[in-house]
């Protein structure tokens, strides 16, 4: 279908944001009329140039509180729709968004308020223009699509029909206000424009709400493709236009946002069924490795404590200053061949079919990332996540030409493995304007679904926590990232990142890292007094927790028990994890103590009477 955005969605001037619509694959937009008052292009240079770039222009919008019940206004609102007509024509547009009224002299009756707009259709006909009527979530008379609908029916005019925006229609419906199981039974013929965006559920003004923290498809927690779908159910065969508030958007690089936004509407199609489609995501079998990037220094600390957790050197690649370290399937490899600070730069999942993962990631825009590749190296597919994660897709069982063939085995074990079994999941931080892209990257991607979302009250600001997750757990990143970090005072690590690895015996695999030296992170007694307060955990299994030094939580499902290394390399650090029964989380109720933690084991010890 014709894909479409709003220049309100994108930062910078209107020629920016044509520029980066039609770069990112867009067919039209609508004009937001703000960003065409302040531009210094007229409306014919402005046409000019989106007929160059390939774009049509599908909407004028908005004409904010047309109807009034003062008669000296809704004079002066005609002859400002008659301005706008001409404007349009100008423009090469011929559809105009009327919004509901939320002034305080807004038509209370639906009989005069359907014939102004009667009078409005009349002057859009005669300048070969149409008006699409909107519901305001918070229109002070007319705020639901029915009601909107109702006064169009009313009105009764050709040039006259709605324009339905998912987010005055399902900000509506989470509170009972509205539903959407009449939407297909409109007319085909008298649904003009449809709008799209995502939110998340919160409690607020619903004025703030739309304003500041609407999403796009895929990001938030509407059902869109409930509601797209009912929209096409009445044969509407218009544009899937996004029409997106958001501070984060509205200040970010707009060609990295209409990227973004035009990957949004590529999955929304998808989960409609619509064709054509990008390959299927195939089924992820869990991690292939991870790769971390280090410096000389940092490599021989990583190496020391991988080696102390019982991990095995097995391996050196062939052609690159790449070590890899595994036991049982988690696999670890070091890079020292980056300019990177110690970092996750890199995580590689095994998919039962790898070129239709790249097919498919490509097909959702996401940008490949050269990669140099010596004779007879495997030829993997790497693409490049919102952080810059480099996301590789493998088939590890593949061995004669899979990724591992890269590497001159050492045949090397570990001479005392510490019950390691896999990778858990790996916690990535996110840039806080990167957070909702990472999320829709992934969800679309590699098919995982957004699951624990939770904030928490951290040692150095409030903490914004995710996970996307595949069905059977196999694959599993958490993401996290603060909202706000000002001043250089704050933890020396303010964006840490981890791998956890998974045991089955949380106790037995502590003990034997400790034995061998491993740089487990301290856990202070006030931790474990509360818990067994909170808990009444058995005497013995309170005192191995103690022991151990490790954390616990638990929900519903079954229970968790965690531990950690303390931060190497600057940045990253380990977690050895179990889980019992159905637990499905990450323990987050412990992370203000483990940053803590962190935080007491970078600093000289201090007296507590100073």
């Amino acid at each position: 279908m014709h894909k479409g955005i709003a220049t309100v969605c994108l930062s910078g001037t209107l020629e920016d944001k044509l520029d980066a619509a039609a770069a990112a694959g867009f067919s039209g937009v609508e004009i937001f009329e703000n960003d065409l008052i302040a531009s210094a292009w007229s409306p014919e240079q402005v046409r000019a140039h989106c007929d160059r770039l390939g774009l049509s222009i599908d909407l004028y919008q908005p004409f904010r509180d047309f109807d009034s019940s003062d008669s000296d206004t809704f004079r002066r609102n005609l002859r400002r729709a008659d301005r706008k007509f001409d404007l349009m024509r100008r423009l090469g547009t011929d559809t105009v968004l009327v919004c509901s009224s939320a002034s305080a002299d807004a038509v209370d009756d639906d009989e005069v308020l359907a014939e102004q707009l009667r009078t409005l259709g009349d002057r859009a006909a005669e300048h070969g223009m149409r008006v699409a009527y909107e519901a305001l979530a918070w229109g002070r008379v007319v705020d639901t699509w029915e009601h909107s609908w109702e006064i169009v029916r009313r009105a009764d005019h050709p040039a006259l029909g709605l324009c339905l925006d998912s987010f005055h229609v399902l900000s509506r419906a989470q509170g009972g206000g509205t539903s959407i199981d009449g939407i297909a039974r409109i007319p085909a013929g008298k649904l003009f424009f449809l709008q799209l965006a995502d939110a998340p559920h919160l409690n607020m003004d619903v004025l703030q709400w739309s304003r500041h923290h609407r999403l796009f498809p895929g990001q938030g927690s509407f059902d869109l493709s409930a509601f797209t779908g009912a929209v096409l159910a009445t044969g509407y065969d218009g544009p899937l236009s996004l029409e997106v508030f958001n501070d984060v958007y509205r200040q970010a690089e707009p060609g990295r946002a209409a990227v973004d936004a035009m990957r949004s509407l590529i999955a929304l199609e998808e989960s409609l069924g619509r064709e054509p489609a990008p390959p299927r995501p195939p089924e992820l079998t869990g991690y292939a490795f991870t790769e971390l990037a280090v410096d000389s220094p940092s490599e021989h600390q990583l190496s020391r404590a991988l080696a102390a957790m019982g991990f095995a050197h097995v391996g050196q690649h062939r052609s690159k200053p790449v070590q890899l370290w595994q036991q049982g399937d988690a696999r670890v490899l070091l890079n020292s061949g980056t300019e990177q600070a110690t970092t996750v730069s890199a995580l590689a999942v095994d998919t039962v079919d790898p070129v239709a993962s790249a097919a498919r990631a490509e097909a959702l825009l996401a940008p490949p990332v050269p990669r140099t590749r010596g004779a007879a190296e495997a030829d993997l597919s790497v693409v490049a996540a919102p952080d810059g994660t480099s996301l590789f897709f493998c088939r590890t069982e593949a061995a004669e030409d899979g990724w591992m063939s890269d590497f001159i085995l050492t045949g090397a074990g570990s001479d005392a493995p510490a019950g390691l079994r896999h990778i858990d999941h790996v916690a990535l931080a996110q840039p806080f304007d990167y957070f909702d892209e990472a999320t829709l990257f992934y969800r679309a991607v590699l098919g995982l679904t957004p699951r624990h979302d939770a904030e928490f009250a951290a040692p150095f600001g409030l903490v914004r926590n995710r996970a996307v997750v595949d069905a059977p757990g196999r694959v599993r990143i958490a993401l996290h990232g603060t909202v706000l970090r000002r001043g250089d005072w704050a933890p020396g690590v303010p964006d840490p990142q981890h791998i956890a690895f998974a045991s089955d015996d949380i106790f037995a695999s502590a003990r034997a890292m400790r034995e061998r030296g491993a740089p487990l992170l301290p856990v202070p007694e006030n931790y474990y007094d509360d818990l067994d307060a909170r808990t009444e955990l058995s005497p013995d299994l309170l005192a191995a927790l103690r022991e151990c030094r490790v954390l616990y939580d638990r929900d519903a499902g079954g229970e968790f028990f965690h531990f950690h290394t303390e931060v190497l390399g600057g940045r990253v650090f380990f977690e050895v994890v179990q889980r019992v029964g159905a637990y499905g989380g990450y323990g987050v109720a412990n992370a203000p103590v483990r940053m803590a933690a962190h935080r007491a084991a970078r600093l000289p010890a201090r007296g507590s009477g100073r």
